[in-house]
């Protein structure tokens, strides 16, 4: 599979993602020094390393801790062609995924339009409108 942009694999993999229930991240990615082009990205996800700290998971604040998981996609520029070539994909997760849960995940949430409409028309003022009940 090839992709014109990084940009484009990287909406790819997030609605892969999102399908599949879990979280994306870009976790590195080198560019061309002479250019400044992307040469190659890889796209992980969001739980994979390995936990850092001592605090013992059931006082976490934050139960999304790392699960060193294997999941990932690189992708690199093919010099011929100059478009991006998927080179190495792992789907294997070492964690849990549901994808009827994946819009609770913070990358997958979307504004209700109603939301969202109201934010385009307050985000000029200098303290946001309050809504008053009565």
């Amino acid at each position: 599979m090839t992709f014109e942009s990084c940009a484009e694999a990287s909406v790819f993999y997030k609605e892969y993602a999102k399908r599949a229930g879990f979280s994306s991240k870009i976790r590195n990615s080198q560019r061309n020094k002479e250019t400044g082009a992307i040469k190659n990205q890889l796209f992980t996800c969001k739980r994979e390393g390995k936990r850092r700290c001592d605090i013992p998971e059931a006082e976490k604040t934050n139960p999304m801790s790392p699960a060193n998981c294997p999941a990932r996609m690189f992708v690199h520029i093919d010099k011929v062609t100059q478009r991006y070539v998927i080179s190495k994909v792992v789907l294997e997760h070492s964690h849990p995924c549901y994808a009827d849960l994946a819009e609770i995940l913070p990358q997958h949430r979307e504004l209700s339009m109603q939301a969202s409409d109201r934010t385009k028309l307050t985000s000029h003022l200098s303290h946001p409108l309050e809504v008053t009940t009565g």
